[in-house]
């Protein structure tokens, strides 16, 4: 397989990972840019950082729906590092503090956010990992 092809399983497997990966991005980014506007805009540093969130969720998500299909796995990566950082640093700020803020576990929206971004990881980087695999097999030597 060229890097211009993409096998037809591929294809198969990207439409719902386009579909609900765009899905979850939007949603990540509308929590955000709701907690944004109720409350977290005034918090130094969180604030803008919240409104950086929802802006790079919606690029993100409009890229997984239009890039070529040879792209989406390097997309879908990005979204991943994408979801994973997001879920880090609520994490951080949840523990020892991000940026001099910490979060209480009785946020607005903690759960959603959790479920959201967990769930947008595990679809991200399972697709990658399945291309890596199929890639992989493909170009082993035959024993």
């Amino acid at each position: 397989m060229t890097t211009t092809d993409v096998a037809p399983r591929d294809r198969l497997v990207a439409l719902p990972v386009r579909i609900i990966g765009a899905a979850l991005l939007a949603a990540a980014g509308g929590i955000h840019l709701y907690l944004y506007f109720n409350g977290y805009r005034g918090i130094s540093i969180i604030g803008p950082l919240f409104m950086a969130h929802a802006v790079s969720a919606l690029v993100l998500a409009v890229a997984v729906l239009v890039v070529p299909g040879r792209r989406l796995p390097w997309v879908a990566a990005a979204a991943a590092l994408f979801e994973a950082g997001a879920l880090g640093g609520l994490v951080l700020s949840l523990t020892v503090g991000f940026f001099g803020f910490i979060e209480s576990v009785q946020a607005p929206l903690l759960s959603w956010t959790v479920a959201v971004e967990v769930a947008g990881f595990l679809l991200f980087a399972g697709y990658v990992a399945l291309i890596l695999l199929r890639r992989g097999r493909q170009r082993a030597p035959a024993s």
